[in-house]
């Protein structure tokens, strides 16, 4: 099995790849101050309770937050004898970069770009749902030119509710109508249908931009709320970065 680990500024999400499914993805806050050791506890304990063996294939990685690497790197290396595959630019992983300067697309861009390409023919906007909501742009030639970040959802409500002491707690789920009858109704309207729309404008730009007849993929851990409340998304897909990153392994071990 291959080992996935998407490292986001929130979130770390870990997936066993068996070749043809996941057999299991795991999510953990974020921490530069985490031990090799102590992320090798808290993985074993969950490889036991899922009931399997305490071994692998490989690994890669594919992070945003560099303080992370390292212990990512030692756990890998130490726990399970494998060297950790690191996705660091376009080019490694055959993907044609047209950015300014190309080493900044996270790595997290670049594996959603690479399972989008598997998936269909460009052109493609994959937006990721994640701390800042991010649309990978994919032009006709399959280059990579860039795109476009948005404050992500929870941030925004978090922005809100530090400023207006007497907001309720919210869950976040689409309400049935734009009018809102309460304040619990109000907000989820402004922000879900507002985020919404949004999202729709900036893809409508970027689609024409493209020359039209773009393909719209959702990912990221709040994705699904805009299923249908996002006209341009065509599809939810919640392992597109893992996925992406199990290509970029592939590869990566190819050239090494």
């Amino acid at each position: 099995m291959i080992l996935a680990i998407d490292v986001g500024n929130t979130h770390t999400v870990f997936g066993l790849w068996n070749g043809e499914s996941w057999c299991a993805t795991w999510r953990r806050q974020t921490s530069i101050q985490d031990t090799e050791d102590e992320i090798a506890a808290w993985l074993r304990s969950l490889f036991e309770l899922s009931g399997f063996r305490w071994e692998i294939e490989g690994a890669v990685l594919g992070s945003v937050v560099p303080g992370a690497n390292f212990a990512l790197e030692r756990m890998v290396e130490r726990y399970f004898s494998r060297r950790l595959r690191i996705v660091t630019n376009g080019e490694s992983v055959g993907v044609p970069v047209d950015y300014n300067p190309p080493h900044a697309v996270g790595a997290d861009r670049l594996a959603n770009a690479l399972a989008a390409l598997e998936r269909g023919a460009p052109p493609i906007i994959v937006v990721d749902f994640g701390t800042a909501t991010t649309f990978d742009t994919i032009n006709r030639d399959g280059v990579y030119v860039g795109g476009a970040i948005m404050p992500g959802v929870q941030i925004s409500m978090e922005a809100l509710a530090s400023r207006a002491a007497k907001l309720p707690p919210i869950q976040l789920v689409p309400p049935a109508t734009a009018v809102g009858k309460d304040t619990v109704h109000s907000i989820q309207s402004g922000v879900l249908f507002g985020y919404a729309g949004a999202v729709d404008a900036v893809v409508n730009r970027i689609d024409a931009e493209l020359g039209g007849g773009t393909t719209v993929l959702a990912t990221g851990g709040l994705g699904g709320l805009f299923m249908g409340t996002a006209k341009t998304i065509c599809c939810y897909e919640p392992t597109l970065t893992l996925e992406g990153l199990v290509i970029a392994y592939h590869r990566l071990s190819k050239s090494h």
